[in-house]
C-alpha cells in the first residue's frame, strides 16, 4: 500500500499539486463550493495512479487544487462507495 501511495504522491507533485492546508470531500449539495475556489490545477481521477474512478453519474471525478478564502485546498469532486463494488481500502485510499 505504501508503494502505491508514494507513486500517487509523486504523480501529483510532478503536476504541481502542492501542500494543502485544508482537504475537502464534496458530498451531496456541496458541488457549488467549487465555484468559489481559485482553481490552479484539476486532474481527473482516472489519470491518477491507483485512484478509484467515480461511477455515480453526477460525481465529477476530479481532484482540484487551488485557493479558497486565502487557504490552499485540495478538493475531491466525486466520491467512491462500497455499494459501487469498491473495498473499504479503495474507498479510503484518496485520503491517505
Amino acid at each position: 500500500m505504501i508503494k502505491y501511495i508514494n507513486q500517487t504522491v509523486e504523480y501529483l507533485r510532478e503536476r504541481d499539486i502542492g501542500q494543502a492546508e485544508i482537504g475537502i470531500i464534496l458530498g451531496t449539495g456541496l458541488g457549488q463550493l467549487v465555484d468559489h475556489i481559485k482553481i490552479e490545477k484539476q486532474i481527473s481521477y482516472n489519470h491518477i495512479p491507483y485512484f478509484p474512478t467515480a461511477t455515480v453519474e453526477f460525481h465529477k471525478g476530479k481532484l482540484i487544487y487551488g485557493e479558497l478564502e486565502g487557504k490552499k485546498v485540495i478538493v475531491m469532486q466525486g466520491r467512491f462507495h462500497v455499494y459501487e463494488g469498491y473495498s473499504l481500502q479503495d474507498v479510503t485510499y484518496p485520503v491517505r
